[in-house]
């Protein structure tokens, strides 16, 4: 298959990936995607909270969002012993089993404070007996002994806390880095843009390529940008687990699988008549796709933008994705250029004023 990324593309997705952009603390990071997304959109909205849009025919009367959410988990100081150990809540769904021996980067006005969770050696611990990490005995320790000596660096109760883990390539074909989820869903919007850009398609409609803020804690963003675009159709794109490793059950979690392509979801909140224009045209021009069903709630901002505005035709694109919410999130590259081409082509067959009405 060729390749739709460019080396600008890779580029992007390196230095997007690589900038930190935990929940609550965004903008730096949406500055790097509205400079990336610029040449292919004719405006941009932002709010108070740092979700960032950028809009193609602004001036049309009808609304079609394409949407990702581009914070990641991340850790708040809670407490400083006398002893220097930092103590730590979440910011988001981080995980503590994966936390111990792992560096961080402590956020302050003084910059950068480097940091590591610490574990006592495996000679020290008692056979059978033996704790696991859990949010109540896992510690920063930044090579201080007292807590004047950790205030005097910038570190207060309240510095969040992201791991350094960068970008990188597996076996030429796999992205794996943190933040996967789901600052690379912000990145296929931005192809999406830039495809229509060079492409020159002309769209029907206003096009609103949403990247929202804080969905970690709650769809937060979504749920204030939508009441701002007031949208008619929203497409939402996000990452969804890869059930083919060990230790998940396919027959609770779905059987999707990273390679196979993107992942279709059944849901509530999701419009089926959108849903079926997806299906229609993946299957028109040969995309591979997986479904995925979930009993009450997608999990992601497709559920507020489907709520909102007195209801919104939503659906959800997924990316399957290995090791969620650790720093090791890995997906494949076909699967990426797949929902690219997915979102691309679906939302050329949107008409002007197009109402997916099941009573039409």
């Amino acid at each position: 298959m060729k390749s739709i990324l460019t080396k600008e593309s890779h580029k992007f997705l390196a230095q997007y990936l690589n900038n930190p952009a935990p929940t609550g603390y965004e903008w730096e990071s949406q500055k790097i995607w509205m400079d990336y997304l610029k040449p292919y959109v004719d405006d941009f909205i932002t709010d108070t909270y740092g979700t960032a849009v950028g809009v193609i025919n602004s001036k049309a009367k009808y609304k079609v969002v394409i949407e990702a959410h581009s914070d990641e988990i991340s850790w708040y100081v809670n407490y400083i012993s006398d002893k220097g150990l930092i103590s730590v809540i979440r910011n988001g769904g981080s995980d503590h089993m994966i936390a111990p021996s792992k560096w961080v980067n402590i956020h302050t006005k003084k910059g950068i404070v480097k940091g590591v969770f610490g574990w006592p050696a495996i000679h020290t611990r008692m056979q059978g007996k033996e704790e696991t990490p859990k949010l109540e005995n896992i510690t920063i320790d930044v090579g201080a002994s007292k807590k004047e000596e950790v205030e005097k660096m910038g570190i207060h109760v309240g510095c969040v806390i992201t791991y350094p883990d960068t970008f990188q390539v597996l076996n030429k074909n796999k992205f794996v880095c943190r933040a996967l989820d789901n600052r690379i869903g912000g990145f296929m919007i931005a192809e999406v843009a830039r495809l229509l850009k060079e492409n020159k398609i002309e769209l029907p409609f206003g096009l609103y390529v949403t990247n929202s803020v804080q969905e970690e804690i709650g769809l937060r963003g979504a749920e204030m940008i939508t009441q701002t675009i007031k949208p008619d159709v929203a497409i939402v794109t996000d990452v969804c687990h890869d059930t083919s490793t060990p230790m998940i059950d396919p027959k609770k979690q779905g059987d999707n699988t990273i390679g196979k392509g993107p992942v279709i979801s059944y849901a509530p909140a999701v419009q089926q008549l959108l849903r079926d224009r997806i299906i229609d045209t993946a299957e028109e021009k040969k995309i591979p796709f997986q479904r995925l069903a979930s009993s009450r709630y997608t999990g992601t901002d497709t559920d507020a933008f489907a709520y909102s505005n007195g209801g919104v035709p939503s659906a959800l694109i997924s990316l399957p994705l290995k090791y969620m919410h650790t720093t090791v999130e890995m997906v494949h590259q076909e699967d990426v250029e797949n929902v690219i081409k997915l979102i691309y082509e679906t939302i050329q067959t949107i008409k002007d004023g197009e109402k997916f009405s099941y009573f039409a």
